[in-house]
């Protein structure tokens, strides 16, 4: 990431917040989370809450941690906000890696 990135991953009862940010304040809002069904595989739902709804990475990468966060065994969801100058692969890669690294679940 060639842009100061903070984040801040925070765990409540039900949920996990994540704030990443470039710009210095919160960006695209998403939820994701787990659907459970005793017919089917789960499935995740992700959807934008505010913010750019024509950025498929950030759907990606909000889906990428809902899956790692529930194949670990939590049944919480996930709210993220994305603040990014860069919205690359390779700077989305590297934020879901270190997520995961200092990951609470």
């Amino acid at each position: 990431m060639g842009n100061k990135t903070d984040i801040v991953i925070s765990k409540y009862e039900d949920s996990f917040l994540v704030i990443v940010t470039q710009i210095g304040c919160m960006g695209t809002i998403l939820a994701a989370k787990k659907d459970e069904s005793v017919f089917s595989d789960p499935t995740y739902n992700v959807s934008v809450l505010f913010g750019k709804r024509n950025e498929p990475l950030l759907l990606a990468c909000a889906r990428q941690l809902i899956e790692h966060i529930s194949g670990s065994g939590s049944t919480r969801s996930l709210m993220i906000s994305l603040g990014l100058k860069d919205h690359s692969q390779g700077t989305l890669k590297d934020i879901v890696s270190t997520i995961i690294e200092n990951c609470l679940w």
